[in-house]
């Protein structure tokens, strides 16, 4: 004789949302170093200037922005006011954003409910304060050299791929706090339960 047996098997399905935001959030890690980093901030012949340094390729022309210098080769940035503070804002953008991203990826791991929303609650807050950062230096920086055009010495100047690279960092902030406040009541994790039943042979 056979006599049916019925198990209950749970399937936790996670949603996408927060896993999206955890990756924007990697992604803008990535793309402000680049940024940070690199010396194509803004462009023009034999002018390259960054956030920390400035490369001089061409002494044959006026040297832009009164500058002195006795050879070609790269140099600590400016002493300018808005240079500064891009940078600081970049880095405190870089800095939030990865804690945020942290607490983010602590939300996705943790299955406490109640501690999960805690988590995101602060993530988007933190993120949130990056982006203001990033668009605010992104703002300031072509409002501030506009100032000193007049001492460039160069018909042409153009912002460098270092500075799109930004605002995709900002782009892709915007989306992270987006996508941590979307569906913020709902379950973030389903459960749903099958029944299976088995037919198992009974001995006499």
């Amino acid at each position: 004789m056979s006599a049916p047996m019925t198990t209950i098997e749970t399937v936790t399905i996670t949603r996408p949302l927060k896993v999206i935001a955890f990756i924007c959030g990697n992604i803008v890690v990535i793309l402000l170093i680049m940024a940070l980093t690199s010396t194509d901030w803004l462009l023009s012949s034999g002018w390259r200037q960054g956030l920390f340094t400035h490369c001089i390729e061409d002494l044959t022309q006026p040297i832009p922005f009164n500058y002195e210098a006795k050879e070609e080769g790269c140099y600590p940035s400016r002493d300018v006011f808005y240079i500064k503070a891009t940078a600081g804002l970049c880095i405190l953008s870089l800095v939030t954003d990865v804690i945020a991203t942290i607490l983010t990826g602590i939300g996705l791991h943790t299955k406490n409910q109640n501690i999960k929303y805690k988590f995101y609650r602060r993530a988007v807050l933190i993120m949130l304060v990056a982006l203001i950062a990033v668009l605010v230096a992104l703002i300031m920086y072509p409002l501030c050299f506009s100032g000193e055009l007049s001492l460039g010495n160069r018909p042409i100047w153009e912002f460098g791929w270092a500075y799109g690279v930004c605002w995709g960092a900002a782009i892709f902030l915007f989306g992270g706090v987006i996508l941590l406040l979307c569906d913020k009541e709902s379950e973030e994790i389903y459960f749903k339960e099958r029944k299976i039943v088995h037919n198992t042979q009974l001995q006499t």
